[in-house]
């Protein structure tokens, strides 16, 4: 059975997408057969331009397209309002079957979530599913990415102790634009401390790989937490 892992975030615009093919990428040149899935994307006129299309190119996976994402805005707003606009609200039914779908060609499957943690997906008079709704429907633990500067402990502390209370495992923690300053280093210690999940990897400007050792990566997807 293929193996999973949901990619979060404490925000947007802290590098997710960034994070999500870096992680992907190596994942396949460890020598394990990686793909990508998202159940709702937007802000893209076309699959190619959009996150998706960026790491099925960055991480030089070569998937069907068809397989990467669910559902497609154009418009450059949070997913429900998206759909409300577009009309085309996210049928729930649909995810478990795309999901499964790359799951049947690849061993390990990295999901990416849209924006931060409580990002409503779809809200109308119908339904209002939430990313943490999509979580535990596909039976994922996660990995959230938060930017590695001043500010971060707030955020990673309030998203882990909103996952936590919601039953949602995070497996560790990843901060992107890591220069090595004494803020960013203090950062690392408190988030550990405060919230007993390990940084498991530091994300500098520029990066092409994730430095991440095999054994860490794997433990990422090994270890069952439920």
């Amino acid at each position: 059975m293929s193996k999973g892992i949901f990619i979060t975030a404490t925000g947007t615009d802290v590098g997710k997408t960034y994070v999500t093919a870096l992680l992907v990428r190596k994942l396949r040149e460890s020598g394990m057969n990686a793909g990508y899935y998202k159940a709702a994307l937007s802000g893209a006129d076309s699959l190619e331009e959009s996150d998706a299309g960026y790491v099925n190119r960055v991480a030089s996976i070569g998937q069907n397209p068809d397989t990467l994402i669910s559902y497609l805005y154009k418009n450059a707003y949070s997913p429900h309002l998206a759909a409300q606009v577009e009309g085309n609200p996210l049928d729930m039914d649909r995810i478990p079957a795309d999901f499964n779908r790359v799951k049947e060609t690849y061993d390990y499957v990295v999901m990416e979530g849209s924006g931060g943690i409580i990002c409503p997906i779809r809200y109308d008079e119908k339904a209002h599913i939430f990313l943490e709704d999509i979580i535990k429907a596909l039976n994922l633990d996660t990995l959230l990415i938060a930017d590695a500067g001043l500010g971060t402990i707030n955020a990673v502390v309030l998203t882990a102790e909103y996952m936590k209370q919601k039953g949602i495992a995070i497996r560790g923690i990843i901060l992107n634009r890591y220069t090595g300053t004494i803020i960013e280093n203090d950062n690392v210690k408190m988030i550990e401390e405060m919230t007993g999940i390990p940084v498991i990897a530091l994300v500098r400007p520029g990066d092409t790989n994730l430095h991440m050792d095999e054994q860490t990566l794997k433990r990422v997807f090994e270890e069952e937490s439920k």
